[in-house]
């Protein structure tokens, strides 16, 4: 298969793309530093700020916030090099880098007081944001991780770093962005996923940059999450029952080190929030609540 054919393959439908134009668009909010962040956003009310892994993008929040949209404002970051974000300035940025650029944001858009929701890398760079010490913590009102990352930074694990760094690296550069879109995308959700769940995911894949892919590679690689945990405010732990990517037993080991129990999304991989609204939703809901 061509790149044209492997990208045509990985189109949405245009009704998919007009929805979220129209209800969840983005925009670019100027940063310090002159830096710029591409978000999404929807509803009002308390702030849920939402944090993607290395794979996907803002745009793969859009029905979970349009669940929530009479009940909370959710926004959805492009992370640093996602999107039309600028990207750090480090080749390997660590998880401090992410998070200031997070509390940038968070200036920008004079957000006082949010929930910060991290999936997979994401809740690298929300862990950071949220530990102890951390000029954010006066910010964050709880912390809630989905499928957390915890990243090969830790010590004695150098091997799996250095294995992962070229595989993930590898397949980029041997197949491209497209290429490694339709390759991993659908491990990220479980067999029971609908097409569209599965559509979505390639979409977002198939729009990730080089520069920002790297990076983020460099985070998940150098990253160590269970050494900014337990965070600085009440957290919660989930992760989808068929996740292979961050596995449930993988995910109780970071629950154990906040000293909560892992809540398990049933029916869902990887990125539930695509293949699981409803559930996810609930989830954010009830923290929201509390």
């Amino acid at each position: 298969m061509t790149d044209a054919a492997v990208i045509d393959a990985q189109a949405l439908p245009a009704a998919e793309l007009a929805r979220l134009d129209a209800r969840f668009p983005a925009r670019s909010v100027p940063v310090e530093g002159g830096a710029s962040v591409s978000v999404r956003e929807c509803g009002s009310g308390p702030a849920l700020v939402c944090l993607h892994g290395i794979g996907s993008g803002a745009a793969s929040w859009l029905d979970t916030a349009l669940l929530l949209a009479d009940e909370a404002r959710l926004i959805a970051w492009d992370a640093p090099g996602y999107g039309e974000s600028s990207p750090l300035a480090a080749d390997a940025p660590p998880a401090a880098d992410y998070a200031q650029r997070l509390g940038a944001l968070l200036d920008a858009l004079d957000i006082d007081s949010c929930v910060l929701v991290g999936h997979s890398l994401g809740a690298l760079m929300a862990a950071a944001a949220a530990r102890p010490g951390s000029p954010l913590v006066p910010r964050i009102a709880k912390l809630l991780l989905i499928s957390p990352a915890a990243g090969y930074g830790a010590p004695g694990r150098a091997e799996a770093q250095a294995r992962v760094r070229a595989e993930r690296l590898g397949t980029m550069e041997q197949l491209g962005i497209a290429g490694m879109s339709a390759k991993r995308a659908g491990r990220l959700v479980s067999d029971n996923a609908s097409d569209m769940a599965r559509q979505w995911v390639r979409w977002n894949m198939a729009r990730l940059n080089e520069g920002g892919y790297r990076q983020a590679v460099e985070l998940l690689c150098r990253g160590d999450l269970l050494a900014d945990l337990p965070p600085a405010m009440p957290v919660r732990v989930a992760c989808g029952a068929l996740d292979a990517i961050t596995t449930p037993a993988a995910c109780a080991e970071v629950a154990k080190q906040c000293s909560v129990p892992l809540e398990q999304l049933a029916d869902a991989g990887h990125a539930s929030y695509v293949e699981q609204p409803v559930a996810v939703a609930a989830l954010l809901r009830q923290a929201l609540a509390a």
